[in-house]
C-alpha cells in the first residue's frame, strides 16, 4: 500500500465507504481518516464495552485501524465496510480480554443475571458527564460480557439485529436473547428513567478523536 499522503478530507463527504475504500487502494490514502472519523464513536463504544475502560479501548481502536488499513485488500465487500471494520474492533478487544483470561461467555440460557451494584457513579464523572447519562454508563457497565457489547451496538449505535450478529459472529436469535436480557436488567434501575439519552452515551469527541487519528496515520506511515 503507498505512503499515506496529507488528509483530504473534503473530497470524502459525498463517497460511500466503498468508494473510499477503492480510492485509498489506488493511493489516495488520506481518505483513511475519513473512514477514522465516520466510525471513530461506535470504535470506541464497542471496544469500551468489551475491554471497560477508556484507555485500553482507545488502544484497541488504533490497532483495529492499523489492522484495516494493513487489511484493506482482503476487504470483500460482502459485509457493509462498518460491520468489518467493527468485527476487527470487536475482535482486536476479546483477543486482549482472553489474554488476561478476563471474557466470560454469555449464552447458557440459564445463567443468572447480576445484581446491580449499591455504589452510584462517582461524582466527578456524574458533574462533567450529567447524572442521567452517568447513571446510564454506570448501569450498562454492570451489564455481563455479551450483554454489554450487544446493547451498545444494538440500542446505543442503532445497528440492526443482523448487523450485531455478524460484527459479533453470533447468530441473530442470540442477539435477541442478550438484548432482551440486558434492557430487563437495565429497566430494574434506570432505563424508565434514561430512555431518549442512550445515543448520549460514551461519547468519542474532540479532541480524543483528533488525537486517535493523528496516533493512527503516524503508525500507518512507519509501515509503509
Amino acid at each position: 500500500m503507498h505512503a499515506v499522503t496529507a488528509p483530504v478530507l473534503d473530497t470524502g463527504e459525498t463517497l460511500t465507504d466503498e468508494e473510499v475504500v477503492v480510492r485509498i487502494l489506488t493511493g489516495q490514502t488520506a481518505l483513511f481518516e475519513i473512514l477514522m472519523r465516520r466510525y471513530n464513536e461506535r470504535m470506541y463504544r464497542v471496544s469500551r464495552a468489551i475491554v471497560r475502560d477508556d484507555s485500553e479501548a482507545e488502544d484497541v481502536m488504533q490497532q483495529a485501524y492499523v489492522n484495516a488499513y494493513t487489511n484493506l485488500r482482503q476487504f470483500a465487500g460482502k459485509a457493509r465496510f462498518s460491520t468489518w471494520l467493527t468485527r476487527i474492533a470487536v475482535n482486536e478487544a476479546l483477543a486482549r480480554l482472553r489474554h488476561r483470561g478476563k471474557h466470560e461467555r454469555y449464552d447458557e440460557p440459564s445463567r443468572a443475571e447480576p445484581s446491580p451494584q449499591q455504589s452510584p457513579p462517582d461524582p466527578e464523572r456524574q458533574a462533567f458527564s450529567g447524572e442521567l447519562r452517568a447513571l446510564l454508563e454506570w448501569a450498562i457497565e454492570q451489564l455481563p460480557d455479551g450483554a454489554r457489547e450487544v446493547f451498545v451496538l444494538r440500542e446505543v449505535e442503532g445497528l440492526s439485529t443482523a448487523e450485531v450478529g455478524d460484527a459479533l459472529g453470533v447468530s441473530e436469535d442470540v442477539v435477541k436473547t442478550r438484548l432482551s436480557r440486558a434492557k430487563r436488567s437495565l429497566r430494574r434501575t434506570v432505563m424508565e428513567r434514561t430512555g431518549s439519552t442512550t445515543p448520549e452515551v460514551f461519547r468519542f469527541q474532540r479532541p480524543r478523536c483528533d488525537r486517535l487519528v493523528a496516533r493512527v496515520l503516524a503508525v500507518i506511515g512507519t509501515t509503509q
